[in-house]
């Protein structure tokens, strides 16, 4: 008795192997190149802003507020920022917050000059962050 396989029973023709990993190959690149031009296209719309940001100085102006100074440079000064600054005593625990819009510009830094209200004498203040997100209920129509 002679053993048989599949293949002997039933031979595939020639040009199917061949075709189907040709198929496969293209649709691999294909879908790799799609994935690429939806990540780029991600990026480039959803990407952060490169914004840096400067505490140049701090002062109390009495027990309850502290006035800060600091310089923001946005990569596009045509949009707005916001930054959120924060006072600090002196156990270095949070004792005030203020968000602090950053309008439109024609230049790239600009300096802010604004107070924060505390709920005890702040022993610093310094700048929590900035971002190119500015929540709808800050901005102005």
């Amino acid at each position: 008795m002679t053993e048989t396989t599949p293949s002997d029973r039933y031979p595939m023709p020639k040009g199917s192997v061949r075709g189907s990993r040709i198929t496969a190959i293209v649709l691999t690149i294909g879908v790799v190149l799609l994935g690429i031009a939806i990540a780029w296209l991600a990026y480039n719309r959803f990407a952060a802003k490169d914004i840096k940001f400067d505490v140049l100085q701090y002062s109390n102006v009495d027990d309850e507020t502290i006035a800060i100074s600091f310089t923001v440079t946005r990569e596009d000064p045509t949009e707005a920022a916001l930054c959120i600054v924060q006072a600090k005593s002196v156990d270095r625990s949070e004792v005030g917050r203020r968000e602090v819009v950053v309008q439109p510009s024609e230049h790239d830094t600009v300096q802010i000059d604004t107070q924060i209200k505390t709920s005890q004498r702040a022993a610093m203040a310094d700048l929590y962050g900035c971002g190119s997100d500015v929540p709808t209920y800050l901005t102005v129509n």
